[in-house]
């Protein structure tokens, strides 16, 4: 059964548990429902769609999954979409939390999200003056809950970031590293992907008249935008980071090219002399005085060094060698 939790809270104290029949999800005066269902199967939300009359775009939105954050109105009803994401090696894992919220209901369905509700239905129920409040603020610790899990796979990331930048300083980055590399910017684009609508979902729960959401909860709808838009803030900084990180990487590829370039050059301006005096007396002539001087041999070669030694000194002086 997908059915993770369903509860019946009052005065901000959890009453009773709702089982999904037509007698467990009847309500009192001042009562209001929190149900929470994992991956649910089209038989067992049919019976949630009738008794609570959802909206058929709304339903076939929720059961079908692969949406992009977003807020709708259906009459006195909010329909929400939330991403969430968790991270895995350098992968961002990506599920998702659909939130029906009516003025004495909340129906979440996640798809894809290992994080369940239990803990933050325990860290709301431990403040009964704010649960009290109803629906509103339970959304409002849904999405608070999915924005949080944002803040760890930033560290992470940064982290990571921090450590190529810092090899890319001390040597040179491999090929492996250079995937990994283009690896995370792919990941962190998708991710800024995700956070703009998500920002965009908190702002209109917080700027916005909308059905079910009281004006004394909107200033913590203000809260989770500012928690979004921080992450992406911080994840638009690592991909330029990243991108630092790839031209410091190329340009000391180019220096150290550069300098095994002078190098070669250096040594082969400094091979050329005995080349080319070995070249000129190996050319067979008849007459060449030189050969028939007795210290010629050794004066050849000691010019030879000579010149040598000095070309030696001389790139040593200019960096070359």
């Amino acid at each position: 059964m997908s059915v993770v939790a369903s509860y019946v809270y009052k005065d901000g104290q959890r009453v009773r548990e709702a089982p999904l029949t037509d007698e467990g999800l009847r309500l009192k005066p001042g009562e209001y429902l929190w149900i929470g269902l994992y991956e649910p199967t089209d038989e067992e939300f049919e019976g949630l769609v009738r008794r609570f009359r959802l909206h058929p775009l709304a339903v076939e939105d929720a059961l079908a999954a692969h949406q992009m954050p977003k807020i709708e109105v259906y009459g006195g009803e909010l329909f929400i979409v939330a991403r969430t994401a968790q991270k895995s090696d350098d992968a961002i894992l990506y599920g998702e939390t659909h939130v029906f919220v009516g003025a004495r209901y909340v129906i979440t369905i996640r798809h894809g999200s290992a994080r369940a509700h239990t803990q933050l239905r325990a860290q709301l129920e431990a403040s009964p003056l704010q649960l009290k409040h109803g629906a509103d603020f339970i959304l409002h610790g849904v999405l608070d809950f999915i924005v949080d899990a944002y803040v760890p796979i930033v560290d992470a990331i940064e982290d990571s970031v921090l450590e190529m930048e810092q090899r890319a300083l001390d040597s040179f980055l491999s090929r492996a590293d250079i995937k990994r590399l283009f690896r995370l910017r792919r990941e962190l684009l998708k991710f800024s992907r995700i956070l703009g609508p998500m920002e965009e979902v908190a702002t209109r729960l917080q700027s916005l008249d909308l059905p079910c959401i009281d004006r004394e909860v909107r200033p913590y709808f203000r809260d989770v935008a500012d928690h979004v838009r921080r992450v992406a803030s911080r994840t638009a900084a690592l991909r330029d980071i990243l991108s630092t990180v790839f031209e410091v990487s190329n340009l000391l590829e180019q220096q150290r090219q550069g300098v095994i370039t002078r190098k070669l050059a250096a040594w082969a301006a400094i091979l050329a002399t005995p080349t080319a005096v070995a070249g000129i007396y190996g050319m067979n002539f008849d007459h060449m005085p030189e050969l028939r001087w007795t210290y010629g041999y050794p004066a050849v070669l000691g010019l030879i060094a000579v010149i040598c030694i000095g070309l030696y000194i001389t790139f040593k002086r200019t960096r070359w060698l």
